[in-house]
């Protein structure tokens, strides 16, 4: 943490300034900084609580704060990779696949068997779909979780399923193996808060144009209100965003330096049809994505949403094969 230091301030503020720096932040050492103190803050206490009261402190012009130090446990590399329910341990990328959302039964199952015979580590089970237009197809509801349900004892594979609401939490928590938190609700911090108490692993998305601090605020907040196996995922800023790549793949691996956890990709809602969503998939990928949240269905063309960017199955076990045998990083 550094501190800039009022030009006007004289010695004898300046004492008092160090004083009342070590009483607000407790166990920090303070050193003498051109224009002002470095602020030494050992982890896991974070500078976030205490910036306001440093910033209103006489004497202090500015304060300027490293991410590690605003998100101390979601900046804490010494974890190691874990292996359930998504198994980030095994030297391979994960792939999380599936239908947009479930829609019909049969074609969910059907879908669910293939992919797993295709590759996936993994099943996309979204039974509510936040939408733009009211007037747009939601998402089964709560008639989707039997059939989600039925197709993770069919398959053997874990869910990954979206939660929207706060008041969802539990009840898909007693299903679902992996809560998502979606680019639109990666601001829901009391959304964050619920799923982070829920037991479960849980899946943040970057949120449109949410800068890196951003994203390691809301995956600070589940981490330090319970949340034990984090996954991030990259899922870009919508399509024809001026300026913007489509996937920021650099983002994503200052994402998972910074914080040494696993970094999805989610190709499928910035491309503008499927077959630009598998090059993207094999693009993030070959950048050293840790594997994938992409939609994959057997008839694409059936979806009542994001069908257009749906791959095929036949498309997925293509790049499910290309990359299996990726060593890990």
């Amino acid at each position: 943490m550094k501190i800039t230091i009022d030009g006007r301030a004289g010695a004898a503020a300046l004492a008092a300034l160090r004083s009342r720096l070590t009483g607000v932040l407790p166990g920090c050492r303070v050193s003498a900084a051109r224009g002002g103190f470095s602020v030494e803050v050992r982890p896991p206490v974070s500078a976030g609580a205490a910036l306001p009261v440093l910033e209103n402190l006489p004497g202090v012009a500015s304060v300027s704060v490293s991410d590690a130090e605003l998100c101390p446990l979601a900046c804490a590399r010494d974890r190691k990779p874990f292996s359930r329910p998504l198994n980030f341990s095994a030297g391979r990328p994960v792939l999380i696949a599936g239908p947009c959302a479930v829609e019909d039964e049969r074609l969910y199952l059907d879908t669910a068997l293939a992919l797993k015979a295709a590759g996936a580590d993994a099943l996309r089970a979204a039974l509510f779909k936040p939408r733009s237009s009211p007037y747009s197809f939601q998402g089964l509801g709560w008639a989707g979780l039997r059939i989600a349900e039925r197709a993770r004892k069919l398959t053997g594979l874990p869910l990954v399923t979206e939660a929207v609401d706060t008041r969802h939490v539990a009840r898909l928590a007693r299903v679902c193996d992996v809560l998502q938190i979606g680019a639109r609700n990666m601001r829901n911090y009391e959304l964050l808060k619920e799923a982070a108490a829920s037991g479960r692993a849980v899946l943040l998305k970057r949120g449109m144009r949410a800068t890196l601090r951003e994203w390691l605020l809301s995956a600070e907040y589940l981490l330090k209100y319970g949340a034990k196996e984090l996954v991030l995922c990259e899922r870009g800023d919508g399509p024809g965003v001026p300026g913007a790549p489509p996937l920021d793949l650099k983002l994503l691996a200052a994402a998972g330096k910074a914080t040494g956890l696993p970094v999805l990709a989610d190709p499928s809602h910035v491309a503008r049809d499927r077959e630009e969503a598998a090059v993207l998939a094999a693009a993030a990928l070959r950048a050293g994505a840790d594997g994938l949240l992409i939609e994959a269905s057997l008839d694409p063309l059936l979806a009542r949403v994001d069908g257009r960017h749906t791959v095929t199955v036949d498309a997925f076990r293509a790049i499910a094969e290309r990359f299996r045998c990726r060593k890990a990083r």
